[in-house]
This record gives structure tokens, C-alpha cells and sequence, in this order.
């Protein structure tokens, strides 16, 4: 029989059989079924809470194995292309994702129903005042996308100490753009409830908020492995791809912020 970990004649890697697809899915499909059960009242908490570590747990030990897969020699040039090309799909999936909660918003605002009185915000809603805590966020995701470039140039040019620095100064934005959004929702004068506004609000900023948290712990994922000695200014896939998703968030929440806080203001006046 044939050596089946034997080098192979081309420069594609072969996978070996693997047990994490088969539990992400389990653990995603507990975790969606523990929400809407909890949402319900039929359930507390503690099913999607197993459901959530389940996916958390497959997510690290997954991308371990192609972490050592990558130290093994297995990600040839010709694979590094293919992840590159997946991870554009997956951002690119990810647009797509919120072109509609955008479609969403514009297809209430553009043309409001008698339903909600035709007009947008919906009388009675008292929209934020966009040049408060929204601005300060803005700027906050702006500074860490100019921080994360500075951690990538550092690396291609062998400086590990700037490409730590960048990243901790990256990580702690995100971190402080995830307090400031908290501190927000907790002072909004509408609930998740009040209507197509809310519902529409809640569910753009609150999604965006949700990939900064992902892409903070990517990041944070990235400085382990940069104390590791893991990257190289030739071979930093891992790194690159995260900045490409950090970008990614940068860019939604400024259509986010002029779409939604700037254009979105109406007659109830903004809350501050």
C-alpha cells in the first residue's frame, strides 16, 4: 500500500479526514435552535450557550490543524492563491449579506408606507445625533484601519516590533468600538421592537458590531501567533486575510454611518 502522507506529484493539499466540519454544523444548528427557543420563553439560555462554545471550540482547533498544516509545507504557492481567492469570496459573500439589511432600510425609507405614517424615521423615533457617539466611533474604526496597515508594512519589512505594536493598538480600538456601540444601544430612546426603524437600525449596526467582535478576535488571534514567531514577510496569509476583513468592516461602517445616522435623521430630532 502506498504511503498516503508521501509527497505528492502536484501542488495541491489533500486534506486529511477531519471531524470539524461535521461538529460546526451541529454546534451552529444547536446554537440558532437554542436562540429561537430561548426567544420563545420554551428554553433558557443554556442551549445556545452550548451551541456557541461548540462553534468557538471548532473554530480553534480547525484553523490549529491548518495552522500546521501551514507549517508542515502543505500550503504551496498554488494553495496560498486558492485561499486567497476563498477569502475574497467570503468577503465578497459578506457584502452581499449586508446589501440587505441596506435594501432593507432604503426599501422603508425610500418609501414609507401609511402603515408608519409615510414618513421616515416613523413619527414618535428619536434618531442619534450622528456627530456624537457615532462620529466618535467612525473615527475610532478609522485610526485602526490606518494601525492594522501599519502592522502590515511593519511585517513585510521584518519589523516585529512594530507589527505587535500595530496590532495591539488595532485590537484595543476594536475593543474600544465595541464599548462605545454598547454604551450607545444602551441610551437609544427605541427598542428592537418599535418598528421597522429599530428593527432596520438594530439589526445594520447591530450585525456590523458583531463582525468587529470577529475580526478583533482574528486580529488577537494574529499577535498570539506573531509572539510565536509564526509570521514571515513572505509567508503571512493568516495575517493578511484578517486585515483584508478589517478593511472590509471599515468600509460597511461608513456606509453605515452616512446611510443610517446621516441620512437617516428626521423631524423627532436626534438624541444625544
Amino acid at each position: 500500500m502506498a504511503d498516503a502522507h508521501a509527497k505528492p506529484n502536484h501542488d495541491y493539499h489533500l486534506v486529511d479526514p477531519s471531524l470539524w466540519p461535521f461538529m460546526g454544523s451541529v454546534s451552529v444548528f444547536v446554537l440558532a435552535l437554542g436562540g429561537a427557543l430561548d426567544w420563545h420563553n420554551i428554553v433558557g439560555p443554556w442551549l445556545w450557550a452550548i451551541g456557541g462554545l461548540g462553534v468557538l471550540y471548532t473554530m480553534f482547533v480547525w484553523w490549529s490543524d491548518v495552522i500546521n498544516e501551514a507549517h508542515a509545507g502543505h500550503h504551496t504557492p498554488v494553495v496560498a492563491l486558492h485561499q486567497r481567492y476563498g477569502m475574497i469570496l467570503f468577503i465578497a459573500s459578506e457584502v452581499m449579506f449586508f446589501v440587505a439589511w441596506f435594501w432593507a432600510y432604503f426599501n422603508a425609507a425610500i418609501y414609507p408606507t401609511h402603515f408608519i405614517g409615510g414618513t421616515w424615521p416613523p413619527e414618535g423615533i428619536q434618531t442619534f445625533d450622528p456627530w456624537h457617539l457615532p462620529f466618535i466611533n467612525t473615527l475610532i474604526l478609522l485610526l485602526s484601519g490606518t494601525t492594522v496597515t501599519w502592522a502590515h508594512h511593519a511585517l513585510i519589512e521584518g519589523d516585529r516590533k512594530g507589527l505587535k505594536q500595530g496590532l495591539w493598538c488595532t485590537i484595543l480600538l476594536g475593543a474600544l468600538f465595541s464599548v462605545v456601540q454598547a454604551y450607545e444601544y444602551s441610551h437609544a430612546a427605541f427598542g428592537f421592537t418599535d418598528g421597522i426603524y429599530a428593527s432596520t437600525f438594530f439589526l445594520a449596526t447591530g450585525f456590523h458590531g458583531f463582525h468587529v467582535l470577529v475580526g478583533t478576535i482574528m486580529l488577537a488571534v494574529c499577535l498570539i501567533r506573531a509572539y510565536r514567531g509564526h509570521f514571515t514577510p513572505e509567508r503571512h496569509f493568516g495575517f493578511e486575510a484578517s486585515a483584508w476583513y478589517w478593511h472590509f468592516v471599515d468600509v460597511v461602517w461608513l456606509f453605515l454611518f452616512l446611510v443610517i445616522y446621516i441620512g437617516g435623521q428626521g423631524a423627532g430630532g436626534p438624541a444625544h
